[in-house]
């Protein structure tokens, strides 16, 4: 165990990582890894977890929603962390307060407990990413970051391979708890682990201060507007519990958007959105989380519901998605060092927009393996966008802004999906309910509820395709340069 900082020399010498930051990387990655893999191993189970609750799905979709808003509310303290405390302190505690987490959701007997730990899990694990983000920028040089980060993002890729079957077999054979579980226990090793063998990459400094005002103003915006959002599906736009909390969370985030631009050391430098590249791959970042974290929600509704295949077989069908998007995320970090961000992010786009089209047509007819094909086609299209575009947008920032960027990058595209999530799922909830509803004077209510479920998530997938579309005319209209220069 040794607690000393390893500089940028003694971290990468010869165009390769030394031994000792090699497995620290390492073990950041396998962390990091296990954050994605939390959040996806859980898809499976939200049908059983909505079930034995009795709850509705809006409410059960808080299980994935707050946990992306949590992961975007800490990611913001990421720039204060990594210059407050060093690599060691900084992990070690965020695996302490998964493990808890992770136990606490394992023995909860009741839906808000669950909800708490999962909230404990997503504080542990929503600042991994930007630090590893953040620690190989410090480390690589700049023609090799795509490489670096595609690597990584390669491997990182397998969690949305193993979460969502893993996940289903366990919920079908020993109950969704035992999800929680598994995690409890792989967050003891990664604990273990990170003691023995974890390095340094920067010293503490003590003089740091947080802007932990800010943090309270994020959480009442983004939270108020998250509640509202859901509570839509339950009650009309025009009741206090609707729009009462999305006012006061409207309030919240202009108040939080004004002190960041006014403040001297500001929690969320969001200047760096001054430059264009930057903002651009943040709005692409942005776009795609706004769409994608919806359908891990109601697709399983499509697959495990309305078909009828159980939860490991719904791991099986996003099998193939997964693996497109580890195929994407190998070759678009090189690629984007070879052709630039132009060429792979049109690419990228191009094809989740086609892969969630085709997802629009399908029916309660549909070959189910159509499923797995147009994810296929979609994961590919989102690992060819996704990490080529925040890496070149990253590359285009002044190294002094590269942590910062890091923060609103993750940030913004956590709090999107946070956002997008309950919006779309009450938007099918809602189409759902009207269509069945008018269904049932015609035939009997069973048939009534299935043919309007599917009518709301065909909708909505109209509704994603559309979303994929603007993302493709700001990729096309905003990355002009192929080329990862600084610009502003």
């Amino acid at each position: 165990m040794n607690t000393t900082s390893l500089t940028r020399e003694e971290s990468y010498r010869n165009g390769h990582l030394t031994h000792p930051a090699f497995v620290s990387i390492a073990l950041l990655g396998l962390i990091t890894f296990m954050g994605n893999f939390t959040q996806l191993q859980l898809s499976s189970a939200l049908p059983q977890i909505v079930a034995d609750f009795g709850i509705p799905t809006t409410v059960g979709q808080w299980m994935t929603s707050v946990f992306q808003l949590v992961m975007g509310i800490m990611v913001p303290l990421t720039a204060f962390l990594t210059k407050r405390f060093s690599t060691r302190q900084i992990v070690i505690s965020s695996m302490v307060v998964f493990t808890l987490g992770s136990a606490l959701a394992w023995l909860a007997p009741t839906f808000p407990l669950v909800l708490s730990g999962r909230i404990l899990e997503a504080v542990g694990s929503g600042i991994m990413w930007p630090v590893l983000q953040i620690t190989i920028f410090a480390i690589f040089p700049l023609n090799r970051r795509g490489f670096a980060m595609g690597t990584l993002g390669m491997a990182l890729s397998v969690a949305p391979a193993v979460g969502p079957v893993l996940g289903g077999w366990q919920t079908d054979h020993f109950g969704w708890r035992s999800v929680f579980l598994l995690l409890f226990v792989l967050g003891i090793l990664c604990l273990i682990a990170v003691v023995l063998w974890l390095r340094n990459f920067n010293d503490a400094d003590t003089s740091q201060q947080a802007d932990f005002f800010s943090v309270g103003l994020s959480i009442i915006g983004f939270g108020g507007l998250l509640y509202g959002f859901t509570n839509i599906e339950s009650y009309p736009l025009t009741a206090p519990v609707c729009w009462a909390p999305m006012l006061v969370g409207l309030v919240g985030i202009v108040w939080f958007v004004a002190r960041q631009l006014r403040h001297d050391a500001p929690l969320l430098n969001l200047r760096v959105l001054a430059n264009r590249n930057f903002r651009t791959g943040t709005i692409v970042a942005s776009l795609s989380f706004f769409a994608f974290s919806s359908i891990i929600v109601f697709m399983p509704i499509y697959i495990q519901d309305l078909r009828g295949y159980s939860a490991t077989m719904n791991g099986v069908i996003w099998l193939p998605g997964a693996i497109g998007m580890c195929i994407a995320q190998f070759c678009g970090g090189r690629l984007l060092d070879r052709y630039g961000a132009r060429p792979v992010a049109i690419c990228g786009s191009t094809l989740l927009l086609l892969g969630t089209f085709g997802m629009a047509t399908l029916t309660l007819h549909s070959w189910i393996w159509l499923v797995s094909i147009y994810q296929f086609t979609r994961m590919l299209g989102m690992g060819c966008t996704l990490m080529p575009v925040t890496t070149w947008s990253l590359n285009c920032l002044d190294p002094s802004e590269v942590s910062a960027g890091s923060a609103v990058t993750n940030t913004c595209r956590q709090i999107a999906g946070a956002i997008g999530a309950p919006v779309l799922v009450v938007t099918m909830e809602t189409l759902s309910r009207t269509r069945t509803h008018a269904l049932q004077q015609s035939m009997d209510a069973a048939s009534a509820a299935t043919l309007g479920s599917m009518f709301g998530i065909h909708w909505t997938l109209i509704i994603s395709t559309l979303i994929s579309a603007c993302m493709v005319v700001v990729v096309i209209a905003g990355i002009r340069s192929s080329r990862s220069v600084r610009s502003r």
